[in-house]
């Protein structure tokens, strides 16, 4: 049985046009996989298609469209894992780049040593390392450092409070840090103390 077509509401298409090439970048940050984030895409499309009736400022789609996409990522991961998002705070809380960096000193003839430490990293490692950070907290982490948004728009894209944005972007620094820091360790991007050279 062949279903009927469904009827376009009008101007969909010419809304959400413009708007393709941002929705794809960000579902590829989120997932981190180019494959699964197209899904992500059309995902939020077809949800965006059923609720364009609903929508009030169609001269400013981005942040409706951010947020559909946002809250189809969560749902996925949500249905995937059913994970408990209360992971462990107390090696989270104490992990600090800055002081790791300065302690460790991977690049002693340096005068920028902080700086040269993020050099290491491409958008590519960056999106590698994001992967690591729980998918609330690697939400909150793209949507407020990598686009700009505040935490009371975040609130209202993913459904939360601005306290809970707050803190998922306090634990989504801490992992980030302590991701960066782990993935120069594992590909030997930094000299080792007590290594060899």
């Amino acid at each position: 049985m062949i279903d009927a077509p469904v009827a376009k509401p009008a101007g969909f298409e010419d809304t959400v046009r413009p708007h393709l090439e941002y929705l794809y970048g960000l579902a590829v940050r989120l997932c981190g996989n180019r494959t699964v984030a197209q899904d992500l895409v059309q995902a939020a499309l077809l949800r965006a298609f059923r609720g364009f009736g609903r929508l009030r400022n169609r001269e400013q789609p981005r942040l409706w469209l951010t947020r559909i996409l946002t809250r189809c990522h969560i749902d996925r991961f949500r249905a995937e894992h059913e994970a408990d998002e209360m992971l462990s705070l107390d090696d989270e809380a104490r992990f600090d780049l800055f002081d790791k960096i300065t302690e460790e000193d991977p690049f002693p003839y340096s005068d920028r040593v902080h700086l040269d430490f993020l050099d290491l990293f491409d958008d590519e490692k960056i999106i590698e390392v994001l992967q690591g950070l729980h998918p609330a907290h690697r939400t909150a982490v793209i949507l407020a450092y990598v686009y700009g948004y505040p935490a009371r728009e975040i609130a209202t894209m993913t459904a939360t409070t601005v306290g809970t944005v707050l803190a998922r972007l306090f634990r989504g620094r801490k992992q980030l840090e302590r991701g960066l820091w782990r993935y120069a360790e594992q590909r030997n991007l930094i000299r080792r103390e007590g290594a060899s050279g």
